[in-house]
């Protein structure tokens, strides 16, 4: 099937003056009545096929963990993540691979050079060595990529252990380190970051997560029943707190990790910034390893009031905490809320926890199908969408052991993907080559990386080259969105879209962070079931402003920039390579 044309087109926006505010106070309660129409599926046949091609995309990237140097130190578990930015602003998707690092027999910690693509179309790549990242200071990990400046450029943050580097996008195609120019240091061991406006000042926030007190000097002999030395659980180390920095609007920051009113007692390696409770403001959901995971809910301002075990999405349905890794957020059941999904450690079950619309959780994993996938997977990054075009979330998830000598299963595993059918899981079968065969799988990232309007991905893997996947799903219509802030953060981080089509409303949210050390794609794409035609997009923008957009065309990929001195929509403007509402 020829790829459909992806077209773009662009929208003066006008902010709505009134505000949308919902009262933070919620009861208990099993309700799930919403006022949204659910989405009617269409009784259709969808072929999903993702088709790696690594080989002919020019990405050749290994992620080094270290394990060469024998040391079994929980550091080589982690692996690295992948980040997917438009750093030229050319409409093409670029890809960020942070590198890992290197242990000396002398219990030397160093790092090594991160991988930067630029994306020539047509899902080929070239290694671009002028944008001037230099090789990592530290041992690295995660991939954040946020406009935290708001000049338009895409800037990314490399975490890792014992530092960070923020690359600033100069607009040349070069990028400057200024991680201590902006005020943003932390030598803890850092993991997954997250952008986001937390105080609704309009400028990107970061929160930056922190595993575990594991050194040289702190490394336990741990080993096997046979005696083979073997990589230490987390529960042998301390947690470390992690952080919160609020930008201060002039690329610099100030570290409000008191204010904020975080926990300490987290081993995070996931953190997902979305509106849990539908008030305006980003709520943080935190994935910890084998501790009790963490929701915060935004007062407002900034302040925080940690509350994962009282709404339901501390521990599982056992009352147990699990080793989480990775996080997203998706409406699997069409009802208009965000219900949280969770990839979890060996023995445990994936957890999703359903929204009830009255700011609680309840674990539905079981109802909802996914404890059939067993509990032999390790889970690292995850992501949802719709993959297949059919109108509703479907659910991926990259796995692979943690440790060196697993008993109940092997390193490398098989990735899964759990089609949405009605909102019970399924998982699909004869989806390509690369699901049937096994990998050590950590950081995951979807984005349209050829620009015909479905989805495809990339993952990280330990000692192995990253993979490319190409969604080849041959049916269904789609909607994309780009969304540019004005009064808002630039990103949009936080904006919430509706999408009002003759078969019902699909909601969804521009979140920050996600998946595990990764970052997505931040445009939005939806599938649209069956004969579905759009009627409106309805956007509510993170400053409060509200903007209807009647009958945008499908099969397109809409710009849409938030403008503040009008009160009324322009029409569709040609795509001439200017920004509307700049």
């Amino acid at each position: 099937m020829p790829a459909p044309t992806f077209a773009m087109s662009e929208y003066r926006v006008a902010a709505a003056t009134c505000l949308l505010l919902v009262s933070v106070g919620c009861k208990p309660s099993a309700s799930t009545s919403t006022g949204n129409t659910r989405i009617t599926k269409a009784s259709q046949s969808h072929t999903l096929h993702f088709t790696e091609v690594t080989g002919d995309s020019g990405v050749k990237f290994v992620y080094q963990n270290a394990r060469e140097a024998n040391h079994s130190a929980i550091l080589e578990s982690l692996g690295g993540g992948v980040s997917l930015l438009d750093f030229d602003r050319d409409g093409l998707l670029d890809i960020c691979l942070p590198g890992g690092g290197t242990l000396t027999s002398d219990e030397q910690i160093g790092g090594v050079q991160t991988g930067f693509f630029r994306n020539l179309g047509s899902l080929r790549f070239e290694e671009t060595k002028n944008c001037r990242l230099s090789p990592c200071q530290f041992f690295s990990f995660g991939a954040a990529s946020g406009d935290y400046n708001n000049d338009g450029f895409s800037d990314v943050l490399i975490t890792g252990y014992g530092g960070v580097e923020l690359w600033t996008n100069q607009g040349d195609g070069t990028f400057i380190e200024s991680a201590k120019a902006a005020s943003i240091e932390s030598a803890s061991w850092n993991t997954s970051a997250a952008w986001g406006d937390l105080n609704g000042d309009g400028s990107l926030d970061l929160y930056l997560e922190h595993y575990v007190n594991w050194s040289f000097s702190n490394h336990p002999f741990c080993s096997t029943p046979d005696g083979r030395r073997e990589i230490c659980s987390p529960k042998d180390f301390e947690p470390l707190p992690d952080q919160i920095y609020f930008g201060n609007g002039d690329g610099t920051f100030r570290d409000a990790t008191q204010h904020a009113g975080l926990r300490s007692d987290g081993k995070g390696l996931g953190v997902l910034l979305l509106d849990a409770d539908d008030d305006d403001d980003l709520d943080i959901y935190v994935a910890n390893d084998t501790v009790d995971n963490f929701l915060y809910l935004n007062g407002g301002h900034g302040q925080f009031e940690e509350i994962g075990m009282l709404r339901g999405v501390a521990v599982d349905d056992r009352g147990i905490a699990n080793g989480s890794m990775g996080v997203d957020a998706l409406d699997y059941n069409g009802d208009g809320r965000l219900d949280i999904w969770v990839a979890n450690y060996e023995d445990e079950t994936f957890a999703l926890y359903r929204n009830d619309g009255e700011g609680y959780f309840y674990f539905v994993s079981d109802p909802a199908g996914v404890t059939s996938l067993g509990q032999y997977y390790v889970g690292f990054g995850t992501a949802a969408a719709d993959f297949d075009h059919d109108g509703d979330e479907d659910l991926l998830v990259a796995n692979g052991h943690a440790i060196k000598y697993p008993r109940r299963s092997s390193r490398s595993q098989q990735p899964v993907f759990l089609r949405n059918d009605k909102g019970r899981f399924l998982r699909a079968e004869s989806i390509g080559a690369y699901f049937g065969a096994s990998h050590e799988g950590r950081g995951l990232a979807i984005g349209d990386l050829d620009n015909d309007g479905d989805l495809d991905f990339l993952v990280s893997h330990v000692a192995d080259p990253v993979g490319v996947l190409r969604n080849d799903q041959d049916s269904g219509d789609w909607f994309g969105v780009q969304l540019t802030g004005i009064k808002s953060n630039r990103d949009a981080i936080g904006a919430k879209l509706t999408l009002k089509t003759t078969k019902g409303d699909m909601v969804r949210q521009i979140k920050g962070g996600g998946s595990y050390l990764s970052t997505n794609d931040p445009r939005v794409f939806w599938g649209l079931p069956g004969d579905a035609k759009v009627e409106q997009l309805v956007i509510r923008w993170p400053d409060g402003g509200v903007q209807t957009i009647a009958k945008p065309a499908q099969r397109q990929l809409h710009r849409v920039v938030e403008k503040l001195e009008s009160t009324t929509i322009n029409p569709m403007i040609p795509n001439d390579g200017s920004e509307a509402g700049g």
